[in-house]
């Protein structure tokens, strides 16, 4: 092109930069002009439409006006025949075809030059004239569209049906006719061609499964000479056994695996990457796909060698067993020229490698991490995580590897990533828990990034007083009230707290240091320094798990709405807390979820799956009347049919303080029926009474449609658990399948008997996290105490620790549901609140039987409520 040529002089200077850096929209715009001079300056015009090229793909945007009167400037340049100037006209056409008005007034010239005998024109042309014309013009140019897809030029081909894969999105109904011309095309000896032909063969045929397999049928047979076209071949058939969940049994497999032995590599290397992504393969039937990828490990190729190893990496996740045999294969891969294809084998290796390969992986790994980067340094410390998971005996040597690399320069991402390593090895290994805190308080000495300052913060004030000496962390906590900003001294200031609650003999130090803090030129700092000298300086214990060691669990939406609705109708009495709805989700779940920065936050909080629903309960009138009080808890959906069923139902439990509203959310499969006045009868078990009905007016065919049920709680508070039979009624009136118009107004009355509904314990019980359990156990005390022991036929612990979790839908303290190995006994913390706010605490000690195969549980159950603890104490049994 014109455009791209350098004189002598940039050629000199080494043509380092962007001739196009400066231009201007409206410069180019006006240069546009000289298009209608005469005669045409060739290299001059080449050059204007190179520039509007650039504009338009830079993401400048013209107006209408501009984009039209630069398209009409641009139509006179067809008087040339420069091959040059017309191609790039071609383009430009495509690129103003959204934007210009009647563009359809080249159509002529691109018709002439699809069917003239310039082959440079013919591609050209075609595509940029499928992208100025409509549905209504197609048929027009339908007849040089068949002829272009069976042209014996490879270029015009190709063109003709790659613009018919992009129409087919706007006008399929004209392009299916074509088929034959693409079946024709798929003989072609051109591999694009063939390529193309298959690809437009199948998105004509992609909504009929039984046309698409016949398609594989034919051409899984027949030896296709495109490559290119053999691996589409490949991705529909994987595409067809997962839709069809068919699994290995399916006769494309077999297609699949006779692939893995074709001439060509890219064909090799797509029917294993087919093979180890399918849901169903198992180690034996991914063998030959890793054998091929254990081939091309070794290949002189980078881009095959990076292929392999990075598919190897994805099965390590789901199958390391499968990938173990390639491993000296890995190891050579570590000092790989492609730092790239290094850091997958390492992090690959750190997956599959054994306990006594970690040592020389850790020096493998230190000599190239300085050369790779941080976005692959994410990747390796994110597999030295779950290595640590794999095998905790190992923490010490990478605990050391993390804290060197904790030193190096890198970004957040990074070094956010290392912190949270460190954190889940100090969570899950107890040795490793002062050590791993030691290294934290020197990397926030040198800490550039507020958030991560803020979560080793919030980790010290809650694992450091627990530790064998927890003055030492004091000096590193109120380096930060000195030199930090405010979120970091605001987080600082609530760590000291909790070091002066959990420990006595510290109480007065703490003291002394949030005084300090009470000149702080911060708002935030000053008030919880405030707040927490306040409780401190009242020595009860009580105070301390409440509002220290353990905040508050409610919902920050929920405490936001009762607050305001308390200040438009002010009472008497004081505002409750317990009228506020709990919090569906505690406020660190796992190792995964992040500590909120501390400070203030101009993202509004997000509204809960429970406060959605609160929405929408309030808002049915039937509901409404009854006053229910907050939403305690909802549950998941419970399906009361089976999905192939006429009429689909399924329910969700809303939990209220004495009444439990059923949500139905009904859906009718039947496109000639109406159903009208939809509800579900309920028949409760003894205690419990149905209050109301609020049914569904109109089920149409595929549109969901809801109704509900309210049903009161029996009185007597230690009888909880009860079945519910359900029918659906409803008013049936035949239809019309297209319009949906009722034929009948009357109809006739009919019911569906569904599924029994239960209501369980975890239905009265909502996750509540307590942070320190052994304050909260403190703090209720064991007046309303109740134990008992029980026995399961359960083989192991994590299946008894399972079933405990899902009977009393409480959540797991201090990762107590994680259960060491080779352990014998172990001791569950869960906490919760039940119906009504009223706290309830649970430790069960579990130890496998010695004599007979089981499980011995013995559980303590604490509550501010004396009949809950009845009610959990005896539920089990």
């Amino acid at each position: 092109m014109y455009a791209l040529k350098r004189d002598k002089r940039d050629e000199e200077d080494g043509g380092s930069g962007n001739p196009f850096n400066n231009l201007e929209k409206t410069t180019v715009l006006q240069e546009a002009r000289t298009f209608n001079e005469t005669p045409l300056n060739t290299r001059k015009c080449a050059n204007i439409l190179t520039k509007m090229i650039y504009l338009l793909n830079q993401g400048e945007q013209l107006a209408t006006v501009e984009a039209t009167e630069a398209f009409f400037a641009m139509t006179k340049l067809f008087q040339s025949n420069d091959p040059t100037i017309r191609r790039l006209v071609y383009l430009c056409i495509k690129e103003l075809a959204g934007i210009a008005e009647d563009v359809i007034i080249v159509t002529s010239s691109l018709t002439k030059d699809m069917t003239g005998k310039e082959e440079q024109y013919r591609p050209a042309a075609i595509r940029a004239l499928c992208t100025i014309t409509d549905g209504g013009m197609l048929q027009a140019i339908e007849r040089y569209m068949k002829q272009a897809i069976v042209d014996k030029n490879s270029s015009v081909s190709s063109a003709a049906l790659v613009s018919s894969l992009h129409m087919m999105k706007s006008t399929p109904d004209v392009v299916k006719r074509w088929v034959n011309e693409a079946q024709e095309a798929v003989n072609s000896d051109n591999v694009m061609v063939q390529y193309h032909a298959l690809g437009l063969l199948y998105q004509i045929r992609k909504n009929d499964k039984l046309a698409i397999s016949k398609l594989l049928t034919k051409y899984t047979r027949t030896t296709l000479k495109s490559p290119y076209a053999v691996c589409l071949l490949i991705r529909i058939a994987s595409k067809l056994i997962e839709d069809d969940d068919a699994g290995l049994e399916s006769p494309h497999f077999d297609f699949i695996e006779s692939c893995l032995r074709h001439k060509s590599e890219m064909v090799i290397y797509e029917a294993a990457h087919a093979i180890v992504n399918m849901k169903s393969t198992t180690p034996r039937e991914l063998a030959p796909a890793v054998s091929v990828l254990q081939l091309f490990c070794a290949s002189s190729k980078p881009t095959l060698r990076f292929a392999a190893v990075k598919t190897l990496n994805k099965v390590a996740m789901t199958h390391p067993a499968a990938v173990t045999a390639c491993n000296i294969d890995l190891e050579n891969l570590i000092t790989d020229s492609n730092r790239n294809i290094a850091t997958l084998a390492i992090t690959t290796l750190l997956k599959t490698g054994s306990e006594s390969s970690v040592d020389r992986l850790m020096k493998q790994i230190t000599s190239f991490m300085s050369e790779i980067s941080d976005e692959f340094k994410v990747v390796v410390v994110q597999s030295i995580r779950s290595l640590c998971q794999k095998f905790p005996r190992k923490h010490n040597v990478m605990m050391n590897f993390l804290s060197g690399i904790l030193r190096d320069e890198g970004g957040f991402e990074y070094k956010k990533a290392i912190v949270d390593t460190i954190i889940n090895i100090i969570e899950d290994s107890p040795d490793g828990k002062e050590a791993g805190l030691a290294h934290l308080c020197e990397f926030i000495e040198d800490c550039e990034h507020t958030s991560l300052g803020v979560k080793v913060l919030y980790l010290l004030g809650k694992e450091g007083p627990k530790t064998s000496q927890p003055c030492k962390y004091i000096r590193y906590i109120y380096n930060r009230l000195i030199l930090e900003k405010a979120s970091v001294r605001a987080a600082a200031v609530s760590s000291l707290a909790k070091f002066g609650a959990h420990c006595e003999e510290l109480l007065p130090n703490i003291l002394v240091l949030l005084q300090r803090s009470l000149l702080d030129c911060d708002d935030e700092v000053r008030d919880r320094a405030t707040y927490y000298l306040n409780i401190l300086n009242q020595k009860q214990k009580g105070l301390y798990s409440q509002f220290i060691l353990n905040g508050l669990s409610v919902s920050i939406v929920g405490l936001e709405k009762a607050l305001h609705q308390y200040t438009l109708e002010p009472l008497e009495s004081p505002f409750d807390i317990k009228t506020v709805p709990v919090a569906t989700q505690p406020l660190i779940e796992d190792k995964k979820a992040d500590v909120p920065i501390i400070g203030k936050s101009k993202d509004k909080v997000a509204a809960s799956r429970q406060d959605i629903f609160a929405d929408q309960l309030s808002a049915v009138p039937e509901l409404s009347s009854l006053n229910l009080g907050p939403l305690f808890k909802s549950s998941l959906p419970i399906e009361l049919t089976e999905s192939e069923t006429e009429f689909v139902v399924r329910c969700i439990k809303h939990t209220f303080t004495s009444h439990i509203v059923l949500q139905f959310d009904c859906t009718n499969t039947l496109s000639d029926q109406v159903l009208e006045n939809v509800y579900v009868q309920v028949e409760p078990s003894e205690g419990f009474e149905v209050v109301c009905y609020s049914p569904c007016s109109r089920l149409q065919y595929s549109v969901p449609g809801t109704a509900y049920a309210c049903i009161s709680l029996p009185n007597d508070p230690l009888v909880v658990l009860g079945t519910l039979s359900n029918t659906l009624k409803y008013l049936v009136k035949d239809c019309d399948p297209n319009s949906g118009e009722p034929d009948d107004e009357e109809g006739y009355e009919d019911e569906y008997v569904l599924e029994e509904l239960d209501i369980v314990l975890s239905d009265h019980i909502q996750k509540v996290l307590k942070t320190n359990f052994s304050a909260a156990w403190e703090e209720i005390t064991a007046k309303n105490e109740l134990e008992d022991t029980y026995a399961f036929n359960l083989k192991t612990l994590e299946d008894a620790v399972k079933n405990v979790l899902q009977f009393l839908g409480m959540q797991p303290c201090e990762r107590s549901d994680k259960i060491p190995e080779n352990k014998s006994s172990h001791v569950l913390f869960l906490s919760g609140v039940y119906r009504g706010g009223h706290m309830v605490l649970v430790r069960a000690k579990l130890a496998v039987r010695a004599d007979t195969e089981g499980v011995t549980m013995n559980i303590a159950v604490r509550s501010s409520d004396p009949n809950v603890s009845e009610v959990i104490a005896s539920a089990i049994g």
